[in-house]
Order: C-alpha cells, then structure tokens, then sequence
C-alpha cells in the first residue's frame, strides 16, 4: 500500500560529544520519568569503564551558548518503536537481496516490546510491513522488494516522521528511524533543512546504515551531497552511522544502546531566543559520553 505522505566550559563551542558504550547499575540510580516535564531532550548516555551513575551534576546543557538548569535525567526503560526506511531506487549500489538481509538482521535482535515498521522508497514511499516484532511476519513482507525509479528521500522521511511516528506520540518517547540509504535525493519536493527539523521537532533518533554513494560525492544544487545528508541526519538527531557492509554489527550495536543506554533529559529554557534556531550543546565531565540532537526548534514557530 502506498500513502502521500552537538573539559566542558572551555569547550563550549564544540558540537557534541560522540561514541556509546553499555551502562549498567547507573539506570537504577535516577529519578523517574514521572518527573518528566518542561522541555524533553532524548539523550544517549554511559560512563567509560565505570558503573557509576550518571548524575546531573555531571552533565552541562547550553542553547546557543547560555548555560540550562537541568531539571531531571532520567533511564528509559520504554520500548523501542523502529521504523525502517529502505532506499529501493533503480541506481542504488546494493541488490535487493542484500537490502532483505540488512532488514532482518534486526528482526532478530529486537527486545521483547520493541517493534518495527518497514517502508521502501523510491519516487513514493510504500509501506512493506507495519508494526510487527514478528521475524517470519517481516521475511515474508520483504518478497515485494523491488528496485525502481528515483530516491525521493526527504519526502519519505517527512512521510514517516508524520504518518508513521507522529501519531504514536506523546505517549511513545523512544522513536527511532533506521535509513538505508546512500543519503542521494534526486526530486523530493520536501527541502532538506524541512526533512531535518521534523525530526528534530520530534525527538526522534536516527541511525544509518550507509551504502556507497552512487554519485562518487557529486555537488547537489540546493542540498548537501549525498554522503553530507546522511551526516547531517545523524548528527542533528543524537544517532549513529554503520556500514551497510556489517548488517548484524549495526543491528545489535542499535538494538542494545536503544535498550540499555538511552536516558530522558528535561528542563526549562531559559535566555533562549523565541524566534531564532536554538543550537543545543550537552556536555559531560570526563569519562561521561553523551549524544543527543543538535537543535531545538524555536519557541515561536
């Protein structure tokens, strides 16, 4: 079926502080996500080589460079729901095959709770399979892959962040995209800096599975090239990249940090412009390693 669809105060002005490891004990050490209010951040969270917890007092949180008072940090213990959002297009440097194995690999390293949603695109998104933790439910399903037309990326990705994962909200926090894709748009009528600030609006997380880029890093008018999209992607939502090469890697490595290290942070703005982009900086002391988007959208839209 088819539908239409960033040693801390001296740093500030670095991104964000990269890389995820498991966390242990630290989880039962915060305080609820009852105390949840304000403004929500979702933040991937551990402590190098330690289980000691994570506490606030550890972390620093800054909008466009002003200091935030973090109100609470807190474990998620929620379920993952998973949509995986396929590039099919005709010129895509990967078969159909390989494409099915990518997508099973995490049908089989879910928890128990999560689930997933498939969708393939190319000048449409198209809807493989809808939520399902079933992994003989999802190898039947994927038998309609096919490779045809153009990648209309953004508009697939404004599709699912509106039809698919909107829609779940506000009671499912843990949203996450895995796109695998070369990161090529070649007609989307949705403009990237759209596709982007959606799901950052949202809190919604995304991973790639990079395929090489089928443009050899070709400059796109309008748009960032291909490779730089899918950076971008990654960097304003708190995710991570793979390789498509190592499917089974990428899927459990996603799979465990969505279960064991992902935290909500909340607090209240503060200083902050109304109108403009808030860029959003969280820091961590030593040892603490941290991700989350890179952007809040304004308080006056």
């Amino acid at each position: 079926m088819r539908f239409s669809v960033e040693k801390f105060v001296a740093i500030v002005s670095v991104i964000f502080v990269t890389s995820i490891f498991a966390f242990g004990q630290s989880r039962n050490n915060v305080k609820s996500t009852a105390d949840l209010d304000g403004t929500i951040l979702t933040v991937t969270a551990s402590r190098a080589n330690s289980t000691e917890p994570i506490k606030i007092e550890n972390l620093f949180l800054y909008e466009n460079g002003i200091e935030q008072k973090i109100k609470n940090f807190s474990y998620d213990p929620s379920p993952a729901r998973i949509v995986l959002l396929i590039d099919n297009s005709l010129t895509l440097r990967a078969d159909v095959e390989s494409l099915k194995k990518a997508t099973m690999e995490f049908a089989y390293e879910i928890f128990e709770g999560d689930q997933l949603f498939v969708i393939a695109y190319d000048e449409k998104p198209e809807i493989i399979q809808e939520w399902t933790d079933d992994a003989k439910k999802m190898e039947t399903s994927l038998a309609t892959f096919r490779k045809n037309g153009n990648p209309y990326l953004f508009d697939a990705l404004s599709v699912t962040t509106k039809e698919v994962l909107i829609p779940l909200m506000p009671g499912t926090r843990k949203t996450i995209i895995i796109l695998i894709s070369d990161g090529l748009d070649r007609g989307s009528k949705t403009p990237f800096d759209k596709a982007l600030a959606e799901l950052q609006n949202q809190n919604i997380t995304l991973y790639t599975l990079e395929i090489p880029d089928r443009t050899n890093g070709a400059y796109r008018r309008n748009q960032p090239k291909a490779k730089d999209v899918l950076k971008q992607l990654v960097e304003g939502t708190g995710g991570k990249s793979y390789s498509f090469d190592e499917p089974q890697t990428a899927a459990k490595a996603i799979c465990d940090e969505l279960r064991n290290n992902r935290y909500l942070l909340s607090y209240f703005p503060t200083n902050t412009s109304t109108y403009d982009a808030r860029r959003v900086f969280l820091l961590g002391q030593e040892g603490v390693a941290l991700r989350t988007k890179n952007a809040q959208p304004p308080n006056i839209k």
